[in-house]
């Protein structure tokens, strides 16, 4: 990354996975929010898992980051078990939840630089704070921050280690469209310095313009996966079920023509 970012270099084999996840399970009492989910992220690449609120997605990820104990299934993470290997794990991981995790009395400014005092190579939090747009609130605390500034300086703590794999969970979720714009450049800023990132969404917009590839998940359960380009093209393919017989012949003959 350019003016002060992540420059880290992989220092596990390439070949790898960033993150891998085989028939993954995770219950919350009678309710099962991930039902056999499995998918691989690549390093250097960044992998969308794209759903409704509620597909399981940010369970997912909590696991990945061991913050959850799965129900089944297995999980690695740079090639570790998330939660037996938390201390290894954790100065190469980097982790922007969906909210919270600042204090609300926190100063901007004051909260990064102590995020960034706990790595041994940290990137310019100054740089980052400018970056994102939030030099001009770097004083004012947390709590006084709009949900896009707070969003904004959450995604600044997770990056300003330089870790290898970065999670983030619905990274620009409240935020103005020259805010989002700025979130864009930095994640595709990070895939050019080699970290795999990790991120949730609702918006197949914001897959196609920043994934390698993408993992559509309903239910708890992975649903299709592919390139933006794969999951984006025409298909000439629709299932359905009627409750009453239909009439092959009339209804082919009713469709237009498909274009070969």
């Amino acid at each position: 990354m350019k003016r002060g970012g992540p420059t880290h270099v992989n220092s596990g084999p390439m070949d790898t996975p960033a993150v891998e996840v085989v028939d993954l399970v995770k219950r919350y009492g009678a309710t099962t929010a991930v039902t056999g989910l499995t998918f691989t992220a690549r390093r250097g690449a960044v992998t969308a898992l794209l759903g409704p609120n509620g597909a399981g997605k940010t369970s997912t990820i909590e696991i990945c980051e061991g913050f959850r104990h799965a129900d089944g299934g297995k999980v690695r993470v740079l090639g570790l078990d998330p939660v037996a290997d938390a201390t290894e794990l954790k100065p190469r991981v980097g982790v922007m939840p969906q909210s919270g995790g600042v204090p609300t009395g926190a100063r901007a400014a004051e909260w990064l630089r102590l995020m960034a005092s706990f790595h041994a190579t940290p990137v310019d939090p100054d740089l980052l704070l400018e970056r994102l747009g939030l030099t001009s609130v770097s004083g004012t605390p947390f709590r006084r921050l709009s949900g896009g500034q707070q969003q904004r300086l959450s995604l600044a703590c997770a990056v300003v280690g330089r870790p290898e794999l970065v999670f983030l969970d619905e990274p620009t979720a409240g935020l103005d469209p020259q805010a989002r714009m700025a979130t864009w450049d930095l994640v595709a800023a990070l895939r050019e310095a080699g970290v795999a990132v990790i991120l949730t969404t609702h918006y197949m917009e914001e897959a196609e313009r920043l994934a390698d590839h993408v993992v559509i998940i309903d239910r708890g359960a992975v649903v299709t996966e592919g390139t933006p380009a794969e999951l984006t093209q025409g298909r000439r393919e629709v299932r359905f079920s009627t409750s009453a017989p239909v009439d092959a012949g009339a209804l082919e003959a009713a469709l237009p023509p498909v274009a070969v």
